[in-house]
């Protein structure tokens, strides 16, 4: 079963999260937890807002930024530092522990998955006496099509 498939039950942990909190439910907020839940991608607050006004949703910036402060706080969207860039999210619920390669010139994020990290991981925490609670791994370079260029830039 898709996380889009889940809706619903992602819905439900929202709505739970601002009745705890004192926070109003409204239309605009479960429309962007929507677009966020639809995107398959690492995306920045100010084109998520894009996104939403050219699907013609009335919400102001500062509600999608708002909004994804409050989905941050109940874990259902993770926020990344890539560098010196703005700060990137993704959808966290239901999504496996994965790792990031970003590319240097372009900007394109790569999500990857190796179980040797997870064993590096415990092993680390046994030797260490730490509980690991999560980590994040990011790896920088230049991918394919950049490096092309860069060659093509180099021989012209």
């Amino acid at each position: 079963m898709s996380v889009k498939d889940n809706i619903e039950e992602i819905k439900q942990i929202f709505s739970a999260f601002l009745e705890k909190n004192g926070q109003r439910k409204t239309a605009e907020r479960f429309a962007i937890l929507e677009e966020v839940y639809d995107r398959d991608d690492h995306f920045d607050a100010e084109s998520l807002y894009i996104q939403m006004k050219n699907n013609r949703y009335n919400v102001s910036r500062a509600t999608v930024y708002n909004t994804l402060d409050l989905l941050l706080s109940c874990d259902l969207v993770s926020r990344h530092q890539f560098g010196k860039n703005l700060a990137q999210y993704e959808k966290s619920y239901g999504n496996k522990q994965h790792d990031h390669i970003i590319c240097i010139d372009c900007k394109k994020v790569v999500e990857f998955c190796d179980p040797r990290i997870h064993q590096i991981e415990s092993m680390m925490g046994e030797l260490l006496n730490f509980k690991i609670t999560h980590h994040s791994l990011n790896l920088y370079g230049i991918c394919g099509n950049c490096q092309k260029r860069r060659d093509l830039e180099a021989n012209s």
